[in-house]
Formats: C-alpha cells, structure tokens, sequence
C-alpha cells in the first residue's frame, strides 16, 4: 500500500507521464481509501485544467490588458508604513 506522500508524487508525475500499469492500479487503490489524496488529486487536475484555459486565452489575445494585480491605496500605505518601522527598528 502506498503512502499518502508517494500517493501525491505519483499523482503529480503523472500530469508529466503516463505511469505504468502497477503504479495506476496502486495510486486508484490508495484513492479508493483516502479522501485527502482524492481532494488532491481532484485539486491538482482542476488547477490544471484553469491554467490551460488561461494559456489558451492568453494565446487568443482574449485577457484583459491590464492583468496585474493592484493594491489599494490604504494597503500600499500600511505597507510603506511597516517598512519603515522595520527599518527604523534595525537602526536603533
């Protein structure tokens, strides 16, 4: 029986790879018991699956221009201010 942690790489690798017949039937066996490995493994195909469709917007010229993310005003603020504070507690 495998362990949740070879379960979640062999899971992983198999994005990459097709895994041979032992390592699938193992991987299913482990998945049938464990509903931790099974949200993962659901989890990592749903994320790939998001970033495939974001790559083939993106190909398509389909996103937005303005895609990074911004700060509001205030929180740019409370983060000058914690530098600063930082900064001046290293001095002293």
């Amino acid at each position: 029986m495998l362990s949740c942690r070879e379960t979640t790489q062999l899971i992983s690798e198999s994005l990459e790879r097709k895994l041979a017949l032992r390592q699938r039937m193992a991987v299913g066996a482990h998945l049938l018991m464990c509903r931790f490995c099974s949200r993962f493994r659901k989890q990592l195909f749903f994320m790939e699956k998001a970033l495939s469709l974001f790559v083939e917007k993106e190909k398509e010229g389909k996103l937005p221009v303005d895609r990074e993310p911004s700060l509001s005003p205030e929180a740019r603020e409370r983060i000058k201010l914690s530098i600063r504070q930082e900064s001046n507690s290293h001095e002293q």
